[in-house]
């Protein structure tokens, strides 16, 4: 990832959490989440601001990249590691990753599409399918 897009990323981070949970811009107006994984490689902790879906208790994160051809870091992280960490709002949880697949992954990508519908041109510019992942609550810290 670029340089200046890990400061637009720490930009959103920062107006995320001191203001639990809401910010302008680009994600204005979207649900968003705070997603912690561990590096796949480094093993550091590297933290993403993105859209997500609420299915019931789960949350649901869709790995598009902007469209790019390559998916994003965070979706190996959590193919290395399916443990993360959520913020939401003012509240942090622990949750397990799981890829969707099959009927299940249609029906959560048919759903954020009504709510995000640029997220179909996503998939069409990047020439993949953009994987849909579930996050479970694992505990309350």
């Amino acid at each position: 990832m670029s340089e200046e897009r890990l400061q637009r990323n720490q930009l959103v981070i920062d107006e995320f959490r001191a203001a639990g949970g809401k910010v302008g811009g680009d994600f204005a107006g979207l649900p968003l989440l705070l997603l912690t994984t561990t590096g796949a490689r480094s093993g550091e902790q590297r933290t993403m601001p993105m859209a997500y879906l609420r299915d019931g208790e789960r949350l649901v994160v869709f790995a598009a990249n902007g469209g790019r051809e390559n998916r994003p870091g965070w979706y190996y992280n959590l193919l290395a590691d399916p443990s993360a960490r959520v913020e939401v709002g003012t509240e942090a949880y622990g949750v397990t990753a799981v890829e969707t697949e099959g009927a299940e992954r249609e029906r959560l990508w048919e759903l954020q599409l009504e709510n995000t519908p640029f997220l179909a041109g996503l998939q069409e510019r990047a020439g993949r399918r953009v994987p849909v992942l579930a996050l479970t609550r694992t505990d309350a810290a």
